[in-house]
């Protein structure tokens, strides 16, 4: 990812400017590792400016798994807390649901504002896609952990 390049590059080509008017930094795509998160966190963000580091999908329409900088309190690495009304749920491989702590397979259990609806010219193959593998949930195709404190650390593709 492009923080991890800017890592590995070293931290002199940040320090040497200014970012005092950077407020908040944010993380989206490939989930980010707990050091590159820490770097960002002390080297970028002189550790002041929280880290927005959301999950979310094009289908998705929108964030569902994020921090509210100022609010939340933040874990290098994890993407936090469910956006309002957004319900993460997670399950094994035979769709058995897990509680507490525990990885698994991310699903999302109700609707949600901005839901994909279907696929142009295709909704079977929207059906197929997103509700087959665990009947009348939304798979996300990714693997996740939850905590103890119930924050979701997205570990990956699954699909």
């Amino acid at each position: 990812t492009a923080i991890r390049a800017l890592m590995g590059a070293g931290d002199d080509h940040v320090t040497k400017t200014s970012r005092k008017s950077l407020r908040v930094l944010g993380s989206v795509g490939e989930p980010i590792n707990p050091e590159a998160w820490e770097w960002y966190y002390r080297i970028v963000g002189e550790e002041r400016c929280p880290i927005v580091d959301t999950w979310w999908q094009t289908e998705t329409g929108g964030i569902l798994i994020t921090p509210l900088p100022g609010a939340t309190d933040l874990k290098a690495g994890s993407a936090t807390r469910p956006f309002f009304g957004v319900q993460p749920q997670l399950v094994d491989n035979e769709g058995n649901v897990l509680e507490g702590a525990t990885e698994g397979n991310l699903c999302i259990i109700e609707s949600w504002p901005g839901q994909m609806r279907s696929v142009y010219g295709d909704h079977d193959r929207f059906v197929q896609t997103y509700f087959a593998t665990y009947k009348g949930k939304y798979f996300t195709g990714d693997g996740c952990r939850r905590d103890e404190d119930g924050y979701y650390w997205i570990t990956g593709r699954v699909d």
